[in-house]
């Protein structure tokens, strides 16, 4: 059996019970962005945006004017480049009609080329010099505002504002007698922001239209194994209020390679469902029991919570000798043979989820396989309800667990051998949950199944909240420029 179906056959069993077909028009993983998060991601766009900025050239500046006793004279200003540029602070704030990122103080130093010349009646050659200039812009003020839409269920990022205001601009000229004509080129002050402004303000509605592209780009599915992916299509519209954005997922476990059902929005007015929503954590998600029903019910009904142990610690468990003061007719009937225990789910886990913790009823049969030859031998089978709880938490950007063992209680369901003493099975099946089902099972529940994160992001300090019928994750997050197709829209 693949590994990933053990993971989810535990791992489902702590965290839900029997799959049902869920409207496909609910949200059963949400995500909320609070305001740390929000200022961390403003951060991350601030920096992006001034390291595009820098090196950025403005179109040249070209003037005519007619000055007392010199005359007419042409001026002009080239090779305008921004080389620095800093932020003295910056805010972010949600509301009703958007996100509205606002950078102010900034500071911004560009170098030129400046060029005059001219003639007047009494010289008849044509005067003229050039130099190099260096301009100083302060004060300056750059906001936007963003919208947030469902569209279709990807993420559809609207530029609902965009301006600059340059607020003071010093220049300072050096190159031949620039100092005769300081007030000639103090005459481009104008003109010097209007071209900053526009620039900066055309390099952020790229920018931003680029990461629209990002955005919608995002898949609706994210794989977890060769069978099955997670359903991640947005659905409902994106929650706003004055310190948080919420997104709302399908969040289901689908077949893999089958097409999404992009579901029917529906637009109505959802409340944040996420528990840390006041916490001092950047992001948190909230995973409704249907998604892990889903996933119980996807490998349930593709026959995956079935596999036979043909190997154990204890090896001479898997022979009739080792039966032979447990099920005495078992060894006279078949002496010295080989075994096989066939495990399959009766039915998919049932969990009960609370405040304190996870616990779980897993239903099983056990049929204990005699093999003679080249022939399987079905002599006895045996119900099990298993009683475990477990532990919830996140490795990375993966949801992991860990089972233990509460208690089960077992009864003998049929028997070709004649009837068997089940308080004599019964340490030997213990033994067999304990030494083999639940260390096989930990081993893939550690490594988990993947949160909807988008890469580059990697959760921090997670914590883990166990509420009614649900699991939230509270956590920080951190960036890396792994993700190289982000970091060229935010870049």
């Amino acid at each position: 059996m693949a590994p990933f179906v053990i993971l989810l056959l535990l791992f489902s069993s702590l965290i839900h019970g029997h799959a049902q077909i869920e409207p496909k028009n609910e949200a059963f993983i949400s995500l909320l962005v609070t305001q740390n998060g929000l200022d961390f991601v403003k951060g991350l766009l601030v920096k992006k945006a001034i390291s595009s900025i820098i090196s950025l050239r403005l179109r040249d500046i070209e003037k005519g004017a007619n000055f007392p006793v010199v005359g007419n004279v042409y001026m002009s200003l080239s090779n305008i480049t921004i080389y620095e540029i800093d932020v003295a602070s910056s805010i972010v704030k949600p509301g009703e009609a958007g996100v509205s990122i606002v950078a102010s103080g900034v500071t911004c130093n560009l170098s030129m080329n400046w060029y005059y010349s001219y003639s007047t009646w009494l010289v008849p050659v044509r005067i003229s010099d050039r130099g190099r200039a260096e301009v100083q812009v302060e004060g300056m003020q750059v906001g936007l505002t963003l919208g947030l839409e469902n569209q279709e269920g990807s993420l559809k990022l609207k530029l609902e504002d965009c301006g600059s205001y340059v607020k003071d601009i010093s220049i300072k000229l050096d190159g031949g007698a620039s100092w005769l004509y300081q007030g000639i080129v103090d005459a481009f002050e104008e003109e010097i922001g209007s071209a900053v402004e526009n620039a900066i303000t055309k390099k952020l509605k790229e920018g931003i239209s680029q990461l629209d592209l990002y955005l919608g780009s995002l898949p609706k599915e994210v794989p977890v194994d060769d069978h099955a992916s997670l359903n991640v299509t947005f659905v409902n519209n994106v929650l706003l209020s004055n310190s948080s954005i919420g997104f709302e997922t399908n969040g289901l476990f689908i077949e893999r390679n089958n097409s999404v059902h992009i579901p029917k929005l529906c637009h109505k007015k959802s409340e944040f469902p996420v528990s840390c929503a006041y916490s001092s954590k950047m992001l948190g998600i909230n995973m409704d029991e249907a998604v892990f029903n889903s996933a119980s019910g996807l490998y349930y009904d593709a026959k995956f919570m079935h596999w036979i142990v043909d190997k154990i610690p204890d090896q001479s468990l898997l022979n009739t000798a080792g039966w032979r003061f447990i099920v005495p007719q078992l060894y006279r009937k078949y002496p010295n043979h080989d075994m096989n225990l066939n495990i399959s789910l009766s039915s998919p886990p049932v969990v009960e989820i609370s405040n304190q913790k996870a616990g779980a009823n897993v239903f099983a049969d056990l049929t204990i396989d005699v093999l003679e030859e080249h022939e399987v031998i079905p002599v006895a089978c045996i119900s099990l309800v298993i009683r475990a709880s477990g532990l919830v938490k996140v490795n990375g950007n993966n949801l992991i667990g860990a089972v233990k063992l509460d208690d089960f209680s077992m009864s003998l369901k049929w028997s070709t051998i004649g009837n068997l003493r089940m308080y004599l099975v019964q340490p030997v099946v213990w033994t067999l949950i304990e030494t083999v089902f639940l260390p096989y099972a930990n081993l893939h529940l550690s490594k988990g199944f993947p949160l909807p994160i988008i890469h580059g992001f990697t959760l921090q300090e997670a914590e883990i909240i166990l509420s009614d019928s649900r699991i939230t994750v509270c956590s920080d997050v951190s960036f890396s420029d792994s993700n190289k197709l982000l970091f060229k829209f935010i870049h």
